[in-house]
Parts: C-alpha cells; structure tokens; sequence
C-alpha cells in the first residue's frame, strides 16, 4: 500500500497581516501528523508585501513548505491549479490564506478520507461566520443549482477547505473561476458515493478584505452553464446539438409539409405567407446545429487522442487467472 503523503495548496492575494498567524496555525495543527507533509503557498499576483513575509515564515517549516509567485493577479482558480501543479502528494488538501478555515481541521479529513476510501471530501462551513446577504444568501442559492445540475448535492460549495484523492484529482483542471465546481467536475471521474462533506470550523476575517460579493453571482451562473455542458457531453457534444437540431428541425419540418400540402392539394399560394420563411429557417438552424454538434464530434476525437487523454479513470486492475482473482 502506498505511504500517504500529503500536500496543502493555499492560494493568497493581498493577506500580508494573515502570514504569520497562518503559518502559525498551520505548524501547531500538523505537529503531531502521522504522514509526511508540505505546504505550497501561492502568491497570486499581491501588490502588498505579502511575498515577504511569506520569506519570513518559510524557514520555520523546515523545508516542508515552497511558495509559487505568480507574474500577476490571475484569480483564484489559476492559483489554486498552479500550486496543484507544484504539490508532490499523494492526498491533496486546498484552503483559503484568510484565516477563515482552520488547519486544526485537515488532519480530521486526511483519515476520514483514507479511511472511508473517498476520493473528496468537502468542508461544510455550518456555522458559517459572514454577512447573510452578500455572502450566505447567494452561496446558498448557488449550492442549490449546482446540485440541481450536477446531481452531486452538497451544503456548500464555496468552502475552500477540500480534501482530494490525487490521481483522481489530477484529471480535473481548473480554468476561470471553476474552482467552486471541483466536486461537480470530479463527478466526472468518480461515483457520487465517494464525495462526501464534513462539518468544518469557520472563522471571521481579523484582517484585510474579502475578494468576494453578491457581484459575483451572474459569473457563478454562466459557470454552472459550462459545468453543465461538460458534465453531460464532454465526449460527447453531437448529443447536445443533435437535440436542439431536432426541436428546430421537426416543427420546421412539419411547417414545410403542411405548406407543401397547401400548395398541391389545394392550390392556394404559400409565397408571400410567414410560415414559409419560418419553416426555411427553422430548417436552416436546424442543419447548422447538426454540422456544429458533428465537427464538435470530431474536435472531441482530435483532443482525447493527440493529448492521450482518457474520459474514464482505472481505479484497480485485476485478471482472472485459473478461476482465481489475482492482483497485475
């Protein structure tokens, strides 16, 4: 069995006064950590001096902690998936640098998730400590749709304080804003069964200011619109177009041979008449999405076999040999 190592990404942006008390934090938590660990801290672009005091604290981790500096602010997500890039473990821990989710709470996870054979588990901020309307309201309306479209229902998507399985993780990347979408695109990967949530401790902010607000939720919307599409017909897309091909298709269909009839079998002229046009362009529409949904098909073909991308992941690989399992 493999040893377990494990490797915490925290993405930061304008937290200099968080430093220090997260590096504090992070060091009492994990002093008694039974498996081997380190800390990849990602300087996001701060314009603060940030990046400074991340030189002060990184000699108190004894080489156990690294930290990736980004040219500039490119969001939390191309954050988060850079220092996915750099972290060597075998389990995958994300966190916020505000001091709002507590490290006391990642050993707790690492075991549930060793010891249930999970491959992600979600912290649920319950008691979650930030303005109702700017914050909870939309978080909750948004964990609602993102269930609804993913079938991966969860309290709450927005905590940053995730736990992963790294080779089912590694499949996943992370572009935009998607990073609130981690679970519904591993569901992609994994079985809705080995998604789980925990209870998480949840902190006010003592320093700096929050980079979110209810501005963001038209951003979330167009998101879960993406994550949708992906989720249902990522190796698959003729499906997608196919279907709006046919709703245009079969009424423009219908129009034409109704009008057909008109004009043959009962001589009346159909020329000058606003079906006629309708029916032609709902045809038209419907050829141009059947053409996208086959190039999209054959976009799909070219990406999985130059890129020697898999769209399924082996978990175990066992043979029959003379009746009998036998591990290969």
């Amino acid at each position: 069995m493999q040893t377990a190592t494990v490797s915490i990404v925290i993405p930061l942006y304008n937290e200099s006064d968080n430093i220090r008390p997260l590096a504090d934090d992070l060091l009492s938590s994990l002093a008694d950590f039974p498996y081997p660990w380190e800390v990849v801290f990602v300087d996001d672009g701060s314009t603060d001096d940030t990046r400074e005091k991340l030189g002060t604290v990184i000699a108190d981790f004894n080489g156990a902690a690294s930290v990736v500096e980004l040219q500039r602010n490119f969001g939390q997500s191309a954050a988060m998936q850079a220092g996915l890039d750099q972290a060597r473990g075998n389990y995958l821990v994300t966190m916020d640098g505000d001091l709002q989710n507590d490290p006391a709470d990642i050993p707790l996870m690492i075991e549930r998730l060793i010891d249930e054979d999970l491959d992600l588990l979600v912290g649920w901020r319950k008691h979650r400590q930030d303005d109702y309307v700017s914050r909870k309201l939309p978080s909750r309306i948004a964990n609602r749709l993102i269930g609804r479209f993913s079938g991966v229902y969860l309290n709450d998507y927005g905590c940053s304080l995730k736990v992963y399985r790294a080779e089912v993780f590694r499949t996943v990347r992370i572009y935009g804003e998607m990073h609130r979408f981690i679970p519904a695109l591993m569901a992609m990967y994994t079985k809705t069964s080995r998604i789980k949530e925990q209870v998480v401790n949840h902190r006010s902010r003592q320093h700096g200011v929050s980079k979110y607000g209810i501005s963001r939720t038209y951003r979330v919307l167009l998101d879960l619109l993406s994550v949708y599409f992906f989720m249902s017909f990522r190796s698959r897309p003729a499906h997608f177009f196919g279907r709006i091909g046919f709703a245009l298709g079969i009424p423009g269909g219908l129009i034409l041979t109704w009008l057909l009839y008109v004009k043959v079998f009962l001589g009346e002229d159909i020329g000058n008449r606003p079906l006629l046009l309708t029916g032609v362009l709902l045809i038209i529409m419907s050829i141009q999405f059947f053409s996208t949904g086959i190039l999209a098909e054959y976009m799909t073909r070219i990406y999985y076999e130059s890129t020697g991308t898999k769209p399924f992941i082996v978990r175990e690989r066992s043979s029959i040999v003379a009746g009998q399992w036998l591990d290969s």
